[in-house]
């Protein structure tokens, strides 16, 4: 098995994977025991997802377009007019 994805946290590993299972691949998720580890400190880079080498290129290319999307979502919301009011978090 290869690295295919370093996640933020175990959170963002698992959407990765559901996004590769979608696509037929059977993704690993390894690091869940390691955030029990790390706590309430700011740690990264614990939390991968590895797919099987045959599946490796596929994934790779399946990440990137994830990678580009989530990208291209935080320069809208940053582009977005700030003069709003409405924080929904909030609420």
């Amino acid at each position: 098995m290869k690295i295919v994805y370093r996640a933020n946290d175990i959170i963002e590993a698992h959407i990765v994977a559901g996004m590769l299972r979608a696509n037929d691949i059977e993704p690993h998720v390894g690091g869940h025991y390691l955030q029990g580890a790390v706590g309430d400190l700011a740690m990264d880079g614990f939390a991968n997802v590895l797919v099987a080498e045959d599946d490796y290129d596929t994934a790779v290319g399946l990440v990137r377009e994830y990678d580009a999307s989530a990208a291209q979502e935080s320069t809208e919301e940053a582009s977005s007019d700030e003069g709003d009011l409405y924080k929904p978090w909030l609420a």
